[in-house]
């Protein structure tokens, strides 16, 4: 089988994740996996192999370009989408395509595969309107810009035998918003055995958020919610990741006057990122544009209260009052106050919170995910 990817390793984000899991976790369950993928160079690499989570993966890397102002975004250009696809689609012959996502790579796989019969399935994890961060374009372009987006997500769509996004609130958006029927919520998945809850009572109070610096994740509300808070508390706050919006960042926490406060580790290996995950107290999460978030099942994963914004799919996994709150998007006062509210608990009531996470996110196990995702290859029904 081949997946179609617009970015994958080494780039840091929710759908290169997801692309990662799913080739490695298929490649362990005996499946023929490649990947075609931007190279990190404008070049077309020779097909090779790449340890993916653990797993021998067959590469496809098409030449890329990465955009100017964006810190390691990169492209295929669009006008080449189709003869690549030709390409790999000659050399692998695959018996299915599954792209993860509908914009170049996966644009003309779906194209290609189409033609010759081959079944596509399809998997959105992008909302156009995430991308308008990138464009550097005025107001009133940027509205043109989203609905042909849209519009060209809708004929790509069209064109596959399943169509897939995270989840149930994320498929009605989609849905609705191109106006296709049939979209099936399958889990982002996770696998539990990789992440290590403490149950203990901490020392401190420690905040965590995992994910890219980039306005689109909102991370000056949680820098302000931190400020609102009570000084006895004396929280710190670890922010895993990097992006465009760093220093920007690190001005407005300088300004609110908890630079101190504040740790930025930006880039992590997988081993500093559960650490961090395992010694906090709470995770937040700011967006209001998470088809599902793998950061915050991660967090679930290692036991942790969670404090999102009651925005788009953060409350398919947040139970409010039961593993953690939701807070009104873009509000830091309001997200201040349940922060204040999970870190005064006593240790039986954090215990319960971090208990309901772990139950919660069991739901999410990636063999789940895997099995569904057969049965859509093979056109079977899905399981239970």
């Amino acid at each position: 089988m081949l997946l179609g990817c617009d970015t994958f390793s080494p780039d840091i984000n929710g759908a290169a994740r997801f692309a990662e899991r799913l080739s490695a976790g298929l490649a362990q369950r005996g499946h023929d996996v490649h990947v075609s993928a931007p190279n990190t160079r404008h070049a077309l690499a020779p097909t090779h192999t790449e340890t993916i989570e653990g797993a021998e993966i067959t590469m496809h890397r098409l030449p890329s370009v990465r955009l100017a102002w964006h810190e390691w975004l990169r492209f295929v250009w669009p006008w080449r989408s189709k003869h690549y696809a030709r390409l790999v689609l000659d050399e692998v012959r695959p018996d299915v395509v599954h792209i993860q996502s509908h914009i170049v790579i996966g644009r003309g796989l779906a194209r290609e595969a189409r033609r010759r019969g081959i079944p596509v399935v399809a998997t959105n994890h992008t909302m156009a309107e995430n991308i308008l961060d990138f464009t550097r374009l005025p107001e009133w372009a940027n509205r043109i810009f989203v609905k042909l987006a849209w519009a060209d997500a809708k004929r790509t769509f069209q064109m596959s035998a399943a169509i897939t996004t995270p989840t149930r609130k994320a498929a009605d958006y989609l849905e609705k918003t191109i106006d296709i029927a049939g979209v099936v919520p399958i889990s982002c998945g996770i696998d539990m055995a990789q992440y290590t809850p403490d149950l203990s009572p901490r020392d401190g109070n420690r905040v965590v958020f995992v994910g890219r610096l980039t306005r689109e994740k909102r991370v000056d509300v949680i820098l302000r919610a931190i400020a609102a808070l009570d000084p006895a508390l004396d929280v710190v706050l670890e922010l895993v990741g990097d992006g465009d919006q760093r220093p920007a960042l690190e001005q407005l926490a300088s300004e609110l006057g908890i630079r101190g406060r504040v740790v930025f580790h930006g880039k992590a290996t997988d081993a500093e990122l559960r650490a961090a995950l395992t010694r906090a107290s709470a995770f937040a999460i700011a967006s209001i544009a998470e088809l599902q978030s793998i950061a915050t099942m991660e967090a679930m994963a290692s036991g942790l209260p969670i404090v999102a914004a009651n925005a788009m799919a953060l409350p398919h996994l947040v139970e409010d009052g039961r593993n953690g709150h939701l807070f009104a998007p873009d509000d830091p006062v309001d997200l201040a106050a349940k922060l204040d509210d999970v870190l005064r608990q006593t240790p039986s009531q954090r215990e319960r919170m971090q208990r309901a996470s772990l139950e919660l996110v069991s739901a999410h196990d990636i063999t789940r995910t895997l099995r569904t995702f057969e049965a859509l290859y093979r056109g079977e029904p899905i399981p239970a």
